[in-house]
């Protein structure tokens, strides 16, 4: 209920017996004083008379709340404050004792002043209350301010005797109020009404998308807005301001979401191409400003409006559009006037050009008399000059190309409002693996196309682009606009694309994408004669100029120049002018040129039969792989060949494809990223064919990331160890977090590491399920990681890698089931005494200074060592407890201490020793009291002075030899493991020799050669 209408609630049949309640009732009066009696005399609750106290006179202000709620109607203000009013009005009662006036006195001041007196007597009474709680007390006030006048012209005969006319006119005026206040609003009320209405309506009105030119079957045209919006980019220019002794800086360009562009700036003016989102934009603010009530949208297509003639005033914003909701008057200038507008003027350039400038007159004459709102004005980027709106403090912006992400999120959407989740992620696999639809979906206008396309072909692209193609030239050259009541010059599909096309070629022919307004000029004036619809009607200039504006297909991005918006187009439309003018020599002759590559599968297209089988044999007659591929490639678009060439094409390119082995996936890529759409998924390949595929794709990233990362993402569920680690291996040719997604989290972890070198790779640990090893390298790599793995305790092995900013092992605690670890490189590493509390099996270290804290890993198996160790005998400086059935001494690790003491760990299997040492007698009789010892591994460096007086070890079953170069003396090893029946021969890198003399040494044994 509004307060104003408190009068039909609280009549004055209520009200009057309630206020008498509140004074004594005195006697007859004869009339004869000469003074009227003092208000403190009257009231129940003051003077001589009182018998009334402070809750019975909060009883009565609750019957009056009362009796305003229990009438039909809306309430006056929350429930939650009725005992909050109630007290308010209370105070304002008990105030009447406080009066220092008479009866006549508060008569003569009348109802409204009485009650302002009894509000400046009570200040605290509306504290904390809300609006509407403090617009009905005050109105509850004077109507109880009015009933108590009232009061006093009937009580006192002094009063009734003098002010009997008086009286009457009060009465009078009560019942003309009572009816006043019942029929009239409060103030702004019906503004209110109204905008309660219009926004909700504004909100749903303009919460779908159209598509315009999409008549598939079965393809959904609009969707909701919320579902399929997709925020776009802007960029702009700025200056920065200059501190003081600074140089002022250039222009630089900035960046920002397309939607907070009126978040910085009320005047925006936002260019974008066709089909880039301007219009959704649009929509999306006016949503957007309807459900928060910030400001009031008004959407005003310039279409619609320029149709009537005169541009509209505020008061017919409405009407104009077709809104069927009637506002108050002067709603609009009124929200205008308070600066509460977001006024979304669209489409600048789908207006002619001579409106224009009237347009631009009727829109600042709009801003200059209504300053405060936010205005918005689209257009496509050449229908006005770049400092059009500049002198009236408009910012421009202009809409960026839909990134590789902005493209996902859209078909993901596209999906979920046309309710075809099923068809989603074959077309996502397409997009990143076919090059030409990934160049085409860089606006939502195409990407819609193209999903559009996908569904109604249940799932399918067409066998090549020409069927892609063809139906988005119909729809940006002819439907569109005759959909949208667009056309001015007046040229058919078939006029279009005959000069489109010749633009293309002279454009493929040069090299180019770009070329002068004046040389466009020239093609178009010597096509216009032998185009019908256009000959004699327009000249070159005006032609060029629709197509500009109008086509969709070409953009101005400079003064005097134009190209292509999609160079995909280029290539398309003069590949067709080609073939249509038999230049089929001309487009062969260029095969080696990889610009050319689409022109020449576009070109096959085109052609009829014969013509394709004449290109197709040209690219096989020289003999590349490149070429062969590119073949291979057109077959795609080769609807109806010769059966023998198409057999001949596929024989060829199926030597190629897949390749075999790592060195063929090498020479596969250097093809170039075209091999990417041809390359076979996992099914049916051999593991090593899976794996060839895999690097193949490894090394074409670089080139073609997105096409790469969908062939790769194929093999994530591949459970060859190779292609698992090849796949983890590339994860730094990709964008860190989304590789990590897509891929990595989807591979089995059976016996893989996860390598993390980037701050980057190792942030994505937090979105991908737990790895139990690890691989961290680079300087913060261990800290890094420890905040950002989900799960610590599931890591049992980690490798640390040249990581100088490591000084504390102890963070490596947080690792509570951590059973391997490998450091290298970590030379600020201080003790190991940190990890004493891990159930650590196996430790490797590398290039640490400190070893403080070994002696207590009680816990090891498996040590390597490379540094310095101290005391004199190992059992000075490795854990005396330890179980050791593996370990490894290289480098310096024994220069102090020799082997003495080895034979202290009995349990010792495996013994491997490194480069730079030397062994006298008494390491080797260390060595020979290991009982269990089976397996000794020996490099190259010792063979023969370093073996020293080498003692024989009847237990050795496994001998190998590192870092081979072929010419190593090893005669007289044999006797000295009489027992050995495996041999290994670990080359040097590089190296490469005969095993033979090593096979005649140990007949016995089984020989393997370990190339490295």
């Amino acid at each position: 209920m509004e307060p104003a209408v408190l009068g039909g609630k609280l009549a004055s049949s209520l009200v009057a017996p309630l206020v008498k309640k509140l004074f004594a009732t005195g006697g007859p009066g004869a009339g004869l004083v000469d003074r009227p009696v003092r208000l403190t005399r009257l009231v129940a609750f003051r003077g001589e008379q009182r018998h009334l106290g402070e809750a019975e006179v909060r009883r009565l202000a609750g019957r009056l709340v009362e009796a305003s709620l229990d009438s039909p109607g809306e309430r006056p203000f929350p429930p939650d404050e009725t005992e909050a009013v109630t007290g308010a009005l209370t105070t304002r009662l008990l105030a009447l004792g406080d009066l220092d006036m008479d009866d006549v006195q508060a008569v003569r001041l009348g109802h409204q002043e009485l009650a302002k007196q009894l509000r400046y007597r009570a200040p605290s009474a509306t504290g904390g209350l809300s609006a509407d709680a403090c617009y009905f007390l005050d109105s509850v006030t004077e109507w109880a301010c009015l009933h108590i006048l009232e009061f006093f012209t009937r009580r006192s005969t002094f009063v009734a005797r003098t002010l009997v006319e008086q009286s009457r006119g009060h009465a009078e005026l009560i019942a003309k109020v009572d009816e006043l206040i019942a029929r009239t609003p409060r103030p702004g009320a019906r503004d209110t009404a109204f905008e309660r209405r219009y926004l909700p309506y504004a909100a749903e009105q303009h919460n779908r998308i159209t598509i315009y030119g999409i008549d598939l079957r079965d393809s959904p045209d609009r969707w909701p807005l919320e579902v399929a919006y997709l925020s776009l980019e802007a960029t702009g220019t700025e200056e920065r301001a200059a501190l003081p002794g600074e140089h002022p800086e250039p222009e630089r360009t900035v960046r920002l979401s397309a939607e907070d562009a009126l978040l910085t700036h009320d005047r925006v003016l936002l260019r974008g191409d066709a089909g880039s989102g301007k219009t959704t934009l649009v929509q999306w603010l006016a949503v957007t400003a309807a459900r928060s009530g910030d400001r009031i949208p008004y959407v005003l297509p310039l279409r619609t409006l320029i149709r009537a003639g005169v541009l509209p005033a505020p008061a017919a914003f409405l009407t104009a559009v077709g809104c069927p909701l009637t506002p108050p008057d002067g709603w609009t200038e009124r929200v205008l006037g308070a600066g509460r507008g977001l006024v979304l003027v669209d489409g600048l350039d789908e207006i002619p050009a001579a409106d224009r400038h009237r347009t631009r007159d009727w829109l600042l004459a709009l801003i200059r008399a209504f300053p405060g709102n936010r205005w918005l004005l689209t257009s496509r980027p050449t229908a006005v000059r770049p400092d059009w709106l500049t002198a009236e403090g408009f910012r421009e912006l202009a809409l960026t190309p839909m990134r590789q992400s902005d493209v996902a999120t859209f078909v993901q959407r596209w999906h979920a409002a046309a309710d075809a989740p099923e068809y989603e992620g074959k077309l996502l696999d397409a997009l990143r693996t076919k090059r030409d639809l990934a160049r085409l979906a860089t606006s939502p206008l195409m990407c819609g196309l193209i999903c559009a396309l996908h569904r109604e072909r249940r799932g399918y692209l067409p066998t090549g682009r020409k069927e892609l193609y063809d139906a988005a030239l119909t729809m940006l050259l002819a439907r569109r606009d005759r959909e949208r009541g667009m056309e001015a010059v007046e040229l058919s599909e078939e006029a279009q694309l005959e000069l489109l096309q010749r633009l293309a070629y002279a454009l493929v022919l040069s090299g180019r994408t770009e070329m002068e307004v004046e040389t466009a000029e020239g093609i178009v004036e010597r096509a216009l004669p032998s185009v019908a619809s256009a000959a004699g009607q327009w000249d070159a200039a005006t032609v060029l100029h629709a197509l500009l504006l109008r086509s969709g297909l070409l953009r101005q991005p400079g003064e005097g120049a134009l190209h292509f918006v999609h160079r995909t187009f280029q290539d398309y439309l003069g590949a067709r002018y080609a073939v249509e003018e038999g230049h089929l020599d001309v487009i062969a002759g260029r095969a080696d040129d990889t610009q050319w590559e689409d022109v020449i599968r576009m070109a096959v297209a085109h052609a009829r039969p014969g013509e394709r089988a004449v290109l197709l044999r040209r690219l096989l007659a020289q003999d590349t792989p490149r070429l062969t591929l590119l073949a291979l490639a057109c077959l795609e678009h080769a609807t109806a060949l010769d059966p023998a060439v198409r057999t001949e094409v596929e024989a060829r390119a199926g030597a190629l494809i897949p390749p075999g082995s790592k060195e063929d996936a090498k020479a596969l890529a250097e093809a170039g990223p075209l091999v990417l759409e041809l390359l076979p998924g996992p099914e049916g390949l051999t593991d090593a064919e899976a794996h060839g595929v895999t690097v193949t794709a490894s090394l074409l990233a670089e080139q073609e990331r997105v096409g790469a990362m969908a062939l790769l993402r194929r093999f994530r569920e591949h459970a060859a160890l190779d292609v698992r680690r090849q796949l983890v291996g590339t994860w730094e040719r990709f964008e860190a977090r989304e590789y990590a997604v897509e891929v990595l989290d989807r591979l089995d972890r059976t016996d893989l590491f996860l390598s993390c070198a980037t701050e980057e790779q190792r942030a994505a640990l937090a979105d991908m399920r737990p790895w139990s090893l690890l691989d961290l390298r680079g300087s913060g790599s261990v800290s890094g990681a420890i905040g950002c793995v989900r799960e610590p305790d599931v890591v049992e092995e980690l490798h640390v890698a040249d990581d100088p900013d490591l000084p504390d092992l102890g963070e490596l605690s947080v690792f509570g089931s951590l059973r391997r670890l490998q450091l290298v490189n970590c030379g600020s590493a201080r003790g190991l005494v940190g990890l004493s509390a891990l159930p650590l099996r196996e430790l490797a270290i590398s290039d640490m200074a400190d070893l403080s804290g070994l002696r207590e890993l009680d816990s090891l198996h498996f040590l390597s060592l490379t540094q310095e160790l101290p005391g004199s005998r190992l059992t000075d400086a490795l854990p005396l407890a330890a179980p050791f059935e593996f370990l490894f001494l290289g480098l310096a690790a024994i220069d102090n201490t020799g082997l003495r003491g080895l034979s202290h760990w009995q349990t010792l299997k495996y013994l491997s020793l490194g480069p730079a040492l030397s062994l006298d007698a008494e390491d080797w009789a260390e060595i020979a009291r290991l009982p269990l010892l089976t397996a000794l591994y020996l490099n190259a460096s010792l063979l023969p002075g370093g073996l020293g007086p080498m003692t024989v070890l009847p237990g050795v079953v496994d001998l190998s030899f590192a870092a081979l170069e072929g010419h190593e003396d090893v005669s007289s090893v044999p006797a000295l493991v009489p027992d050995v029946r495996n041999v290994v021969l670990q080359t040097a890198p590089g190296a490469r020799f005969d095993v033979a003399p090593f096979a005649a040494l140990f007949p016995d044994a089984e020989i393997t050669l370990d190339e490295r």
